[in-house]
């Protein structure tokens, strides 16, 4: 097994302003095909949840060479505590730094030695990180594992799909659709302009706080701010997949996702409970994905969380790991006792925090 590459291989480039590596960012974030590691998704982010801490974004480049990787860190600041934390926790689902895959071991070196910068954190959170090289490059203290399923897409026909599924599976679809179909006129509508999006937005917030209550992903005032701006962004550069499906004209059901680097993201959705015997979550979700595999795309992911119904159709599951990693004996202490870490009020009030 090849040792990861020493953090001194790597020269660390810290800035403190997005816009001066917003060209260099995207250009990773597509190499990396993770929407949540694109510039947009940092920026909005930064701007909505990113007052009172500091910034500590770095470049990294092995000696001589081009940038590799850029680590979205911040320090937050609780009570004697300095925290390194990515960018986008809370909202985002997979993090990490912004670098193609190839380069994973090496970004993942260069992360554990940003706690050697000096005045640096003296713990690192590193929250939702894709399996793979990224968690086991960090190391550190696991302290959660999560599923992060995923269905290939690619090389088949959405017909071959629903043909290679379970009969139950396959029952159930025609007779969510030829029932709905005969009681209401079924129509799906993907959000394509500026005028559409505000009123389309409301109806997906509104139907996601019918089936979920207010203590959800759009119960806050701020959450909802910030999915405003990020949908207008992702809108304007072709990012944004929100689906509204209609009985009669009436929203049913409505699907909130994003589409990049041939990858569909489902993120939230919501539906109206008077409509639950005709199945509508089921309907949107399968319109989503159909229109996956007509699209050519390569894999549709499901994100964080093993709810069953994923588990119909994923075929592969990535999974996502948080880890600790400490520096220093306060923080070294705190990365090793991670059950004794969490007991401590300031961190855990932090890590329950959430920004969804």
């Amino acid at each position: 097994m090849t040792a990861a590459p020493s953090p001194d291989a790597v020269e660390l480039a810290w800035f403190t302003d997005l816009e001066s590596r917003r060209e260099l960012w995207q250009r990773l974030a597509r190499r990396s095909r993770n929407v949540f590691a694109t510039w947009e998704w940092a920026q909005v982010w930064w701007r909505h949840f990113g007052g009172g801490t500091e910034p500590a974004f770095a470049e990294c480049r092995r000696p001589g060479g081009e940038p590799f990787a850029i680590l979205p860190l911040h320090t937050v600041r609780r009570g004697p505590l300095r925290i390194l934390r990515l960018l986008g926790h809370g909202p985002a689902d997979v993090l990490g730094p912004v670098c193609d895959p190839a380069d994973a071991a090496a970004a993942a070196a260069a992360l554990r030695g940003a706690l050697g910068r000096p005045g640096s954190a003296s713990l690192l959170v590193g929250e939702r990180l894709s399996g793979g090289a990224v968690a086991a490059g960090l190391g550190g203290r696991l302290l959660l594992s999560e599923a992060n399923p995923r269905l290939t897409v690619g090389g088949r026909s959405w017909e071959d799909f629903v043909s290679s599924r379970s009969r139950n599976l396959r029952e159930k679809l025609r007779r969510s659709e030829r029932r709905a179909g005969r009681e209401h006129r079924v129509e799906y509508r993907l959000c394509e302009s500026p005028e559409e999006l505000e009123p389309d937005l409301d109806t997906l917030f509104r139907l996601h706080r019918a089936r979920w209550g207010a203590g959800t992903s759009f119960g806050a005032p701020a959450n909802v701010a910030f999915h405003r701006d990020l949908a207008a962004a992702f809108l304007a550069t072709g990012r944004l997949r929100l689906w509204t499906m209609t009985l009669d004209g009436e929203p049913a059901a409505c699907w909130y996702g994003f589409r990049f680097e041939r990858i569909e993201a489902y993120y939230q959705a919501g539906r109206d409970p008077a409509y639950d015997r005709l199945s509508v979550g089921f309907l949107m979700l399968a319109r989503t994905l159909q229109a996956a595999f007509e699209d050519g795309l390569e894999s549709y992911a499901f994100l964080r969380g093993d709810e069953p119904y994923k588990e119909r159709f994923a075929d592969a599951d990535d999974g996502l790991e948080t880890r600790l990693v400490g520096k220093g004996p306060l923080g070294t202490a705190m990365a090793a006792g991670a059950g004794a870490a969490l007991r401590v009020a300031p961190l855990r009030r932090l890590l329950a925090r959430r920004l969804l």
